[in-house]
C-alpha cells in the first residue's frame, strides 16, 4: 500500500468516524416526542453556550458598564426663548393667534422650539455636565432621569470654546458617573456611547477608540478664538440627541462627553466625537469654583509641522511631528520662558505634543498663574523652558465672573448690553430682556434675548439708551398700550404690543 492510499484512508476513516459520532449523540439528546419548539430547543447544541459554563471575559464585558452607566445619563429638554429667523406674522394674527401662542396650524411647539440633548450626572446632589450647544439661548431646561423622574435645571456656567455646560438639579442620592482618565485610553479600546438619540432614552451602543486629539473645526467663530478641539474620535454610533451624552470605558468610567458627529446626512456616517473627560473635569470644576471657565495663556501663535509647512518656509525641519511657533506676544509667558520665532514643541510636561490640538488641550487644562514644562526644537537641538501661564488680559489673576446688573419690571428682567453688541447691530443703545416671567410680556411676545431699542406710545416714540432708562420710560406709560420695537442678537428686528399695568 502506498502512503498516499494509506493517508486518503486515514482521512476517510475520521470523516465516517465523526459522522457517526454525531449521529448518536443527536440521537441520545433528542428528545423522543418532543411536542414544543422549547423542549426541541432545550436539546440543542446552542445550550452549551448558556448559564455557568459559559461566561464572558471581564475584558469584555458591555453589560457591566452600561448598567453602571445608564441610570446617571439623563435627557435634557431646552426650551428656546424664541426662534428668531421666524418673524412676527400678520396672517396668523389676523385668524387670532397672538404672539407666544400655539398655531394648530403649524403645529404644537411652533413658538417654543425645542433642543434636545443628553446629559451626565457626576455627582449625587444633581451637577450634571452636557454641551453647551444643547443648552444655548433656553429659557428653561427639563431633565428627565432614566427612572422618569423630572426636574427643571439650573445653569451653574457655560464654556463656548469647548462646548461645554454645568447644571444642577435639586435632588440627592443620585446615581453617577466617575470620571476616568482619557489620557490612558488607547486607540482601538473598546467603549460605549450612552444618551438619547431621536429622543430614544437610555441608548447604549459600542465601538472603539478610533483617533485622539483630533480637530475638525467645528468650533470656529468662538470669541476670542480660543476654542480647544482634541477630541477622542470612535466609531460607536452616535446621533442627534446624543450630545451631551456619555462615553464611557468597560469599567463604566467617564472618559467623554459625546458633541459631534462626522456626517453628510445629518444623521451617522462612521464617526462621532467627545470632549476628552481629563478636559472635561477642569472645565467643570471651574464653573463650580468661580462661574467661569479659567484660561491659561502661552501667547505664541502656532501651526501643525508638515510637509506643506517645510514647503512653505524652504527648509528641512528636524522632526515631521510637532508644533511650530510663528510668533511670540510680547508680556507673554512664552516670551518670558525664552520661546522664540521658528521653535518646535515637542512635548508638554512630559506629553509628547505632535500637534497643535493636544498643545492646545495641555494648556487648556491650567489656569493662570500655573507652570508649564515646555521641551521645543531649536536649531536642532532639543531645550526646555518653564512657562508661567497668563489669562486673557496678560496677567496672572483669576478671572472673576462679571455679574451683570439686572431691573425688574412686571416679571421681566432686564440687562445692559456691551459696547460689542451696540458696534455690531450699528444702534446706539438698548435693553435687552435676560428672563420673561409668566405675565403680559410673555403673552405678548417677548422674549429672552431680545433687545429693545425704542417704544412708541401716546406720546410718540422713544429711543432707550440702556435698561434704566427703559424702566423709567414704563413706569411713566402705567396703564397704556404700547408697542417695542427692537431686535435679537442676530440683528432680525422684531416688535411686539403689549398693555401696561
Amino acid at each position: 500500500m502506498s502512503k498516499r492510499q494509506f493517508f486518503l484512508g486515514m482521512l476517510l476513516a475520521s470523516l465516517i468516524g465523526g459522522m457517526v459520532a454525531l449521529a448518536g449523540v443527536s440521537y441520545f439528546l433528542q428528545p423522543q416526542g418532543a411536542t414544543t419548539f422549547e423542549e426541541k430547543q432545550n436539546a440543542s447544541f446552542v445550550n452549551l453556550l448558556a448559564g455557568e459554563n459559559f461566561t464572558i471575559p471581564d475584558g469584555i464585558n458591555f453589560v457591566a458598564s452600561a448598567e453602571i452607566v445608564t441610570p446617571a445619563v439623563v435627557h435634557v429638554k431646552s426650551t428656546l426663548g424664541y426662534t428668531a429667523s421666524r418673524p412676527r406674522n400678520p396672517i396668523e394674527e389676523l385668524f387670532g393667534f397672538p404672539p407666544g401662542d400655539e398655531n394648530p396650524m403649524q403645529g404644537p411647539g411652533s413658538r417654543n422650539p425645542m433642543s434636545s440633548g443628553s446629559g451626565v450626572i457626576i455627582s449625587s446632589d444633581g451637577y450634571i455636565v452636557t454641551n453647551n450647544h444643547v443648552v444655548e439661548g433656553a429659557s428653561q431646561i427639563d431633565i428627565s432621569l432614566d427612572n422618569n423622574k423630572r426636574f427643571v435645571a439650573k445653569v451653574i456656567g457655560t464654556d463656548p470654546t469647548t462646548d461645554l455646560a454645568l447644571l444642577k438639579i435639586e435632588a440627592n442620592g443620585l446615581p453617577f458617573v466617575k470620571f476616568g482618565n482619557s489620557d490612558q485610553t488607547k486607540i482601538g479600546e473598546w467603549v460605549l456611547a450612552v444618551g438619547n438619540p431621536f429622543n430614544l432614552n437610555s441608548t447604549v451602543t459600542a465601538g472603539i477608540i478610533s483617533a485622539k486629539a483630533r480637530n475638525i473645526g467645528i468650533l470656529r467663530g468662538v470669541e476670542n478664538n480660543l476654542q480647544i478641539e482634541s477630541f477622542l474620535q470612535t466609531d460607536a454610533v452616535v446621533n442627534p440627541g446624543n450630545s451631551g451624552g456619555a462615553l464611557v470605558n468597560l469599567a463604566g468610567e467617564l472618559i467623554g462627553i459625546n458633541t459631534a458627529i462626522a456626517t453628510r446626512t445629518g444623521t451617522f456616517n462612521g464617526y462621532s466625537f467627545a470632549v476628552p473627560s481629563s478636559l472635561v473635569r477642569k472645565v467643570v470644576d471651574d464653573l463650580l469654583e468661580y462661574g467661569t471657565v479659567q484660561r491659561g495663556l502661552l501667547g505664541v501663535t502656532i501651526r501643525d509641522v508638515s510637509p506643506e509647512l517645510a514647503e512653505e518656509l524652504n527648509t528641512e525641519l528636524p522632526v515631521d511631528q510637532g508644533v511650530y511657533i510663528n510668533g511670540v506676544n510680547p508680556n507673554s509667558g512664552g516670551e518670558e520662558a525664552g520661546l522664540q520665532p521658528g521653535d518646535i514643541i515637542v512635548g508638554v510636561d512630559g506629553r509628547e505634543t505632535t500637534s497643535v490640538s493636544i498643545l492646545q488641550e495641555m494648556v487648556a487644562r491650567k489656569r493662570p498663574g500655573d507652570q508649564v514644562k515646555v521641551e521645543y526644537l531649536r536649531d536642532g537641538k532639543k531645550m526646555e523652558a518653564m512657562a508661567t501661564l497668563r489669562n486673557f488680559d496678560g496677567n496672572t489673576k483669576i478671572v472673576e465672573k462679571e455679574v451683570k446688573k439686572t431691573y425688574e419690571y412686571d416679571g421681566v428682567v432686564f440687562e445692559n448690553i456691551s459696547d460689542d453688541q451696540k458696534e455690531r447691530l450699528r444702534i446706539a443703545g438698548g435693553a435687552m430682556i435676560a428672563t420673561v416671567g409668566r405675565s403680559a410680556w410673555r403673552s405678548a411676545g417677548a422674549r429672552p434675548g431680545f433687545i429693545i431699542t425704542s417704544i412708541i406710545s401716546e406720546d410718540g416714540r422713544t429711543r432707550i439708551s440702556d435698561a434704566e432708562n427703559l424702566l423709567e420710560e414704563l413706569s411713566s406709560l402705567s396703564g397704556q398700550e404700547i408697542v417695542v420695537l427692537g431686535m435679537f442678537n442676530d440683528g432680525t428686528e422684531y416688535y411686539f404690543e403689549v398693555e401696561l399695568d
